[in-house]
């Protein structure tokens, strides 16, 4: 049976709030992976449906939770290989100016270690989201990403459906994406060169 009300309590950084069920009764906790379609994060006082059932001690929660009015995209739109293939090519073009002598082989391994980190950050920010464990601060995340661990952010964002839908979380990973391609277009810059070569003598 699915049952609608007002989510009146939401506290995003900790990914859960409480429903207030129309015509009243006890607030019914609800936790951000109980929405079906996870494409739109909740920011408090949008109308639900959801289904319920009793934790261990009796208490209501919410599952399988949506929009009142909410279509999600089609899955093919939300698991879109765009993303995943600039990060690829991004890559590819590293290891493309460390052949022609123009980067070192040590920024591409930077690069690659750091993104298997913010990958890995990824995995366990997701971990912990499902389980209720302490959460990875964003600004740890965003700071991977700046350092060069973006293309392992991208690639944990799709492949575990994770910060995808918070837009500030994404105005600020896209800012530290376009910075540090920023500073890399620099070094490969005449100017930037030249002054790589001043600050080496």
């Amino acid at each position: 049976m699915r049952y609608q009300g007002r989510i009146t309590t939401w506290k995003d950084k900790q990914g859960f709030g409480f429903i207030t069920p129309n015509g009243g009764g006890d607030p019914v906790f609800l936790h951000i992976s109980a929405f079906s379609h996870r494409k739109r994060r909740p920011e408090g006082d949008e109308l639900v449906t959801y289904e319920r059932t009793l934790d261990a001690k009796g208490r209501p929660h919410a599952l399988k939770v949506a929009f009142v009015g909410h279509r999600p995209a089609p899955a093919s739109s939300q698991r879109s290989p765009v993303l995943p293939l600039f990060a690829f090519i991004f890559l590819c073009g590293v290891a493309g100016a460390v052949w022609a002598g123009q980067l070192s082989a040590t920024l591409l391994g930077l690069y690659l270690a750091a993104s298997v980190v913010t990958f890995g950050a990824y995995a366990i920010d997701k971990s912990a989201a499902r389980h209720h464990r302490q959460r990875t601060a964003e600004n740890t995340l965003h700071l991977l990403a700046l350092l060069g661990g973006w293309p392992g952010a991208i690639a944990g964002q799709r492949l575990f459906r994770h910060k995808t839908a918070k837009r500030s979380f994404l105005i600020i990973f896209w800012a530290t994406v376009l910075i540090n391609s920023g500073v890399l277009l620099w070094v490969l810059s005449p100017a930037g060169a030249r002054v790589l070569q001043s600050l080496g003598h």
